[in-house]
């Protein structure tokens, strides 16, 4: 169970309008309590009765000294929210944890907890809690749900207190905030090993320098922490200082998704739409190539990539690289541009990997920009999503000579491994067809790579 956003606050102290806050705070029955309390006192000072003035007194300081106490107890109360996990895909549940902290020394009264959650979370959740000890606790859950990815905020905790007697009731608002990731839905891939990529790490003939591996010819300065049967004597001889030899390791396979996001690519909203199977496509290809120590780089046709990362891509299948594109794919929309020129710019780095792209409609100029990007990778597979398949219903595969039919070809002309997607195709089954329109195998799976 991992733990995100947890924050502790405590209520605000200053409060330049204490008095009239816990006036406020006065339920009916205290506010009864205190017209009756001064009704009482003025009775009985006309009728020079002193029991009546008691019972008045009484009757109207109760409700006041309710009012006071509370309002000083709810400066000692702590609120804490814990998210598990911070982030969850499309159609999970997490699970929030409240908590709250009674730190004075005087024991609450009924506590009526509500939390903030977007409406496509589900309804506000809100609890009773009994009276708290003086340094007790209280701990409550809710489980929060959206089959919309996206970044929903939840907070702030709101916190209403009442007195044993029903007197005040007083509301707290805490300042935390948390924030709940929703990514994209992923679906597991099979292994495959397609043109232009090559192993994580066993068959990659492009090597560059690191930390192990076979010797190099040229040496390097020593630098603290290197192992002293690597120094190279010879050429500390000659430079009149420690050398050590470089090392080398075969380099990381390289990938490309490239993820299409022009609103006139697509038609059509809401989970079931090409867009949204479009991004957990991505999401799904990206998360299957850091599990399989490939480098990898997200693309759109704004030719943007993920913040923060090399010319390279980001390496390695640590969680840091899944989840910062993960991220990143949870809130990604469509944009305003009407060609991919942009991301066949980004391209011409020299990317010599592989390159998967998820594509909308195309027009015949865009298509041509999609088939020169076949230039700059060593393979390329695209996955390309009709709008009539999707929103119309259009049955059956692309027509010969029809426009997805020409597209098609023309891409395939041009090199690429390209698939038509019908409507809730499943990303596995496209994933080993494709491999085996490119071996040339019909129903043979590819080897793992």
């Amino acid at each position: 169970m991992s733990a995100g956003g947890t924050g502790r606050v405590e209520a605000d102290r200053g409060d330049a309008g204490g008095v009239r806050t816990a006036l406020a705070g006065l339920t009916t029955r205290g506010r009864s309590f205190l017209a009756a309390g001064i009704a009482a006192a003025v009775c009985a000072y006309v009728l020079g009765q002193s029991d009546l003035l008691r019972v008045g007194l009484l009757l109207a300081v109760l409700p006041l000294l309710c009012a006071a106490v509370l309002y000083r107890t709810r400066h000692r109360v702590t609120g804490s929210r814990r998210l598990s996990p911070a982030r969850v895909p499309a159609a999970g549940e997490a699970r929030v944890h409240l908590r709250m902290d009674n730190v004075s020394r005087l024991p609450t009264g009924l506590l009526m907890l509500q939390d903030r959650v977007p409406y496509v979370l589900g309804p506000r959740p809100r609890f009773v809690l009994d009276r708290v000890e003086p340094g007790g606790r209280r701990e409550v859950s809710y489980r929060v749900r959206s089959d919309l990815r996206g970044r929903y905020p939840l907070g702030p905790l709101q916190l209403r207190l009442t007195d044993p007697f029903g007197m005040c009731e007083l509301t707290q608002s805490f300042s935390a905030y948390d924030t709940l990731t929703v990514i994209p839905r992923t679906e597991p891939l099979t292994p495959v090993r397609f043109s232009g990529s090559a192993k994580g790490y066993g068959d990659g003939r492009q090597r560059s320098l690191a930390l192990a591996g076979e010797d190099d010819v040229i040496p390097r300065g020593y630098r603290h922490g290197d192992d002293l049967r690597r120094v190279h004597w010879r050429s500390t001889a000659r430079h009149g200082e420690l050398m050590v030899r470089r090392e080398e390791q075969p380099r990381r396979s390289r990938c490309t998704v490239l993820l299409d996001t022009r609103a006139v690519g697509y038609e059509g909203a809401g989970p079931d739409s090409a867009f949204e199977w479009a991004v957990s496509a991505a999401a799904s290809v990206l998360t299957h190539l850091l599990e399989q120590g490939f480098s990898v780089r997200l693309l759109t046709d704004g030719g943007t990539s993920v913040p923060g990362e090399g010319a390279d891509g980001l390496a390695g299948s640590g969680p840091d690289a899944a989840g910062l594109m993960m991220d990143t794919l949870a809130v990604i929309d469509h944009s305003g541009d009407t060609g991919l020129s942009r991301a066949y710019d980004a391209l011409r780095g020299g990317n010599e990997g592989l390159l998967v792209a998820f594509l909308g409609d195309l027009d015949e100029g865009q298509a041509a920009v999609v088939a020169r990007m076949r230039q700059r990778s060593g393979g390329a597979l695209a996955f390309v999503l009709d709008p009539d398949a999707w929103t119309r219903g259009t049955a059956g595969g692309p027509a010969p000579g029809s426009r997805r039919g020409e597209r098609l070809r023309l891409l395939r002309e041009a090199g690429w491994t390209a698939l038509d997607v019908p409507r809730g195709a499943a990303l596995n089954e496209l994933w080993r067809q494709a491999d085996r329109e490119r071996s040339g195998l019909t129903g043979v799976a590819g080897e793992a790579p």
